[in-house]
């Protein structure tokens, strides 16, 4: 499992996010706070404050490399 911060401030990066990790068979959580919720729910990650940055945690050791490239945008 490899853990990156994000920032989803806007719903148009919220949609692209959802759309871009949606293309990977990989299980991808938010965590803010005390709350996980699964990252390629679009109305989850709306349940969380979006003005703070949100940890990614990324379930995958095989697409990783590609993973990380696609969401350099959401650093």
């Amino acid at each position: 499992m490899k853990t990156v911060t994000i920032n989803l401030g806007s719903i148009d990066k919220v949609k692209s996010f959802v759309n871009d990790i949606t293309k990977f068979d990989s299980d991808f959580d938010l965590v803010s706070g005390r709350y996980v919720i699964d990252a390629k729910s679009i109305m989850g990650i709306f349940s969380l404050d979006l003005s703070k940055p949100i940890d990614l945690n990324i379930h995958s050791e095989t697409d990783l490399d590609e993973i990380l490239s696609v969401l350099e945008k959401y650093k």
